[in-house]
C-alpha cells in the first residue's frame, strides 16, 4: 500500500475549519448584559450581527474595505482617455500624411494639405470630416483606422465579454445577428412570456459570446445590465464637451450599419428590466493615466458594484437582512475570506432565529419571549447575588399557586380541605393501621379515610403589583436607565416564576404613561421629550389594581424627579417648576389609591429637593415608605421590598 505524505501550514483564507461553533447563548447573554447596562436593544442586536462572531470581521469591517477599494478606483485615472487616445492617433496620422504630401509635387497634394490645415479643432469632428479623405500615406490610413476599429472594439467588448475573437476576425455580421436575437429575447421576457426555451436556444446559438455562462435569462440580464449601466455612467461622468466628443467618435466607430441601433435598443430594454440600477450618476475620477473606453467603463462598473455592496452591507433600509447581501459580489470585490465572513454572519442570524432567541419585525431583529425570559432570569440572578447573604428570595415552587407556603407540620384530613396531601404520613398511617390489625406483609396497602393527612400551610394571598418606572430623559442622562430596566425585568421574572398567582403590570411614565410588556421594556429607548407624569401612571396603576379586587394591592414607584406633568382633557400639560395643578392632580390619584387600600412605596433616585418634599408628603398621606438607594442597589431594594410585602413583613 502506497504511503501518503501530508503537509501542514498556516490557514490562509476562509473560515477556520477547526474553529468551535459560535455560542449563540453567549451572544444572547452579551446582548442582555448590554441592555441591562442601559444600551438600546435595537442597537445592541444590530451591533451583534454587524460585528459577528469574531471582532473585526463583521459588516463594518467589510464596509471599510469596500470604501477603500472605491477610493482607489476613483484614483485609477482620467475618464476621457478614449478621446485623448483618438486625438493622439489623429495627430500621428495627420503628421504622417503631411510628410507624404511634402514629397509630392502636384495639385492634389496641395489641395489635401489645405484640407488638413482646415480640420476642426474638435477631434470627433475632424475624424468625421476625414471619413471620405483619400489618404496618400498608408501609415496615416492605418493610424486613422485604428481610431475607429479600436473604439468599436472597446465599445462592443465592454458590453459583451466574449466579443474579442469575433471582432478580430471581422465578423460584424455575427455580432449584429447576436445583438438582434438578444433584443428579441429581452423584449419577450419583458412582456412576461415564458423564455426558458428561448434562452436555451439563444445560448446554444450564441453562447460563445458569453464566457460567464449565465444559467438563466435573469442572470444574463443582470450581467448585461451592469455593463450597460457602467457605459451610461461613463458618459454621465464626462463634461458636456467630452460627452459630445465621445458620442460622435462612437457613432463614427459603429458606422451606419445596424449595430449602432441594436446597441441603443439593447440599452433601452435593459433599463426597463433593471430600472433600480444606477444608470445616471456620474463620478469624478482622477489619476496619473488616461483610461481608454473599456478601462474607464470597467472602473465605473466596479465603483457601481461597490456602491451597491456598501448599501447592502449598511443594512440601513427598512426590513434589511443579511440575505440581501450578494455573496458572489462580495467574493468578486473583497475576496473569498470576506464572502465566508458574510456566510458566517448569515448563519449566526439564522441560528439566533432557529433556536428561538430573536424574531424579526418591520424594524429589524428583536428578542423573542424565550430570550426575554433568559434576560429576566439574568437580571434576577444579579439582584439575588446581593440578597444571597440573607437567603431572601428563595421560594419553594412545589406548591405553586394560591394555597400557601408549607410550614412543615401536618394534620388529619377533614372534609373540605384544599391543602396538599402529606403522602408520606398518609401511607405511614395506613401501614401502621394494617400492622396493628395483624396484616403485616399483606399487600397492597389499603387506604382508609382516617389515614389521610394534609400538609399545613401558611396562607399566601395573591397580590396585584404595579411597578411604576420613570422614563424621563434625566433617568438616562444620569446613568439610571440600565438599573431601572434591570429592576423591572428582575421583578417581572420573579413574579412569573416564584409568585405566578400574582399579577404584575409595569407602567412607564414620561410626559405620558403607558403599560409595558417585557419586550417593550427591554427595547424602549430614551427620548428628549420632557415631563414626569406620575399622575397618569398612578391612574393606570389604579385601573390594574381594581381589575384584581381580591388581591393585595402593591404599588412600587421608581423615579428621580418630582411630578412636572399631568393630564387635562386627555392632553399632557408640562411645566417646570411644577404647576400647582400638577401637584393637585397627582395627589388626587394618590388619595384614590389610599382609599382603595394600596400602599405606595417610593424608590427615590438622586437628591432632587422637590422630589424629596413631594414623596415625604405622599408618605405622610398614604402611609407608604420612602427609600433612597444608590442606583446600583435599586434592584435589591425593590425586589426585597416586594418579597417582604408578599410575606406580610413590611
Amino acid at each position: 500500500m502506497a504511503r501518503k505524505n501530508f503537509r501542514y501550514g498556516v490557514w490562509r483564507d476562509g473560515p477556520d475549519p477547526l474553529a468551535p461553533p459560535y455560542d449563540v447563548r453567549a451572544a444572547v447573554d452579551e446582548v442582555g448584559e448590554r441592555v441591562l447596562e442601559g444600551e438600546s436593544l435595537r442597537d445592541v442586536l444590530r451591533d451583534l450581527v454587524r460585528r459577528g462572531p469574531r471582532a473585526g470581521r463583521g459588516l463594518d469591517e467589510l464596509r471599510d474595505r469596500a470604501r477603500r477599494l472605491r477610493r482607489e478606483a476613483l484614483r485609477r485615472g482620467n475618464l476621457d482617455g478614449a478621446v485623448t487616445r483618438a486625438q493622439q492617433l489623429l495627430d500621428q496620422a495627420v503628421a504622417a500624411e503631411r510628410d507624404e504630401l511634402t514629397r509630392r509635387d502636384d495639385d492634389e497634394a496641395r489641395f489635401n494639405e489645405a484640407v488638413l490645415d482646415n480640420l476642426p479643432r474638435s477631434t470627433s469632428r475632424a475624424v468625421e470630416e476625414l471619413s471620405d479623405y483619400n489618404w496618400a500615406s498608408d501609415e496615416a490610413r492605418q493610424l486613422y483606422q485604428q481610431i475607429l476599429d479600436g473604439l468599436r472594439r472597446e465599445v462592443v467588448e465592454q458590453r459583451f465579454a466574449g466579443m474579442k475573437q469575433a471582432l478580430e476576425n471581422g465578423d460584424l455580421d455575427g455580432v449584429n445577428e447576436m445583438v438582434s436575437d438578444l433584443n428579441d429575447l429581452l423584449e419577450k421576457h419583458a412582456r412576461g412570456e415564458d423564455t426558458d426555451d428561448a434562452f436555451q436556444q439563444f445560448m446554444a446559438k450564441h453562447g460563445q459570446f458569453f464566457p460567464e455562462n449565465p444559467g438563466n435569462v435573469e442572470e444574463l440580464i443582470d450581467s448585461l445590465a451592469r455593463r450597460a449601466a457602467a457605459a451610461e455612467r461613463l458618459m454621465r461622468s464626462l463634461s458636456p464637451q467630452q460627452q459630445e466628443e465621445l458620442s460622435r467618435l462612437m457613432d463614427q466607430a459603429l458606422g451606419d450599419g445596424p449595430l449602432r441601433g441594436q446597441l441603443g435598443r439593447m440599452t433601452d430594454n435593459l433599463k426597463a428590466l433593471r430600472p433600480n440600477l444606477n444608470w445616471g450618476r456620474g463620478e469624478r475620477m482622477r489619476g496619473p493615466q488616461d483610461l481608454g473606453y473599456g478601462d474607464a467603463a470597467s472602473a465605473l462598473g466596479e465603483i457601481g458594484d461597490l456602491d451597491e455592496l456598501l448599501d447592502q452591507l449598511g443594512q440601513e433600509h427598512p426590513g434589511a437582512t443579511l440575505d440581501d447581501v450578494d455573496v458572489e459580489m462580495v467574493e468578486r470585490q473583497l475576496g473569498r475570506g470576506a464572502a465566508d465572513d458574510v456566510r458566517r454572519l448569515r448563519e449566526l442570524e439564522r441560528e439566533l432565529s432557529r433556536q428561538g432567541w430573536v424574531t424579526r419585525d418591520a424594524e429589524g431583529l428583536t428578542l423573542s419571549p424565550k430570550a426575554l425570559r433568559r434576560l429576566g432570569r439574568t437580571a434576577l440572578a444579579q439582584v439575588f447575588d446581593d440578597l444571597s447573604g440573607r437567603k431572601q428570595g428563595q421560594h419553594d415552587l412545589r406548591d405553586a399557586g394560591a394555597a400557601g407556603d408549607l410550614i412543615g407540620s401536618s394534620r388529619r384530613w377533614e372534609f373540605g380541605d384544599e391543602q396538599p396531601l402529606d403522602v408520606v404520613r398518609t401511607i405511614g398511617n395506613a401501614v401502621r393501621r394494617q400492622a396493628g390489625a395483624g396484616g403485616v406483609g399483606v399487600l397492597p396497602v389499603r387506604l382508609e379515610p382516617d389515614d389521610f393527612e394534609v400538609a399545613e400551610t401558611e396562607r399566601r394571598a395573591s397580590a396585584a403589583v404595579a411597578l411604576l418606572v420613570d422614563l424621563s430623559y434625566s433617568m438616562f442622562a444620569d446613568g439610571r436607565w440600565g438599573p431601572m430596566k434591570q429592576t423591572a425585568l428582575a421583578l417581572s421574572h420573579l413574579v412569573a416564576t416564584q409568585f405566578p398567582q400574582d399579577s404584575l403590570q409595569i407602567i412607564g411614565f414620561g410626559k405620558y404613561a403607558s403599560t409595558l410588556s417585557q419586550g417593550q421594556l427591554a427595547a424602549i429607548d430614551p427620548t428628549m421629550e420632557k415631563g414626569t407624569n406620575l399622575q397618569h401612571a398612578l391612574n393606570l396603576a389604579g385601573r390594574h389594581l381594581r381589575r384584581h379586587p381580591g388581591a393585595e394591592p402593591v404599588v412600587l414607584i421608581v423615579t428621580d424627579g418630582e411630578p412636572t406633568a399631568h393630564l387635562e382633557d386627555g392632553e399632557a400639560w408640562f411645566m417646570w417648576p411644577p404647576l400647582p395643578e400638577t401637584i393637585r392632580a397627582t395627589i388626587h390619584e394618590v388619595d384614590h389609591l389610599t382609599r382603595y387600600g394600596a400602599t405606595l412605596n417610593f424608590f427615590m433616585l438622586g437628591e432632587d429637593p422637590g422630589l424629596q418634599r413631594f414623596v415625604a408628603k405622599v408618605a405622610e398621606r398614604n402611609g407608604g415608605r420612602v427609600f433612597s438607594p444608590d442606583v446600583e442597589e435599586l434592584g435589591r431594594y425593590v425586589v426585597d421590598d416586594y418579597v417582604r410585602a408578599r410575606r406580610g413583613r413590611r
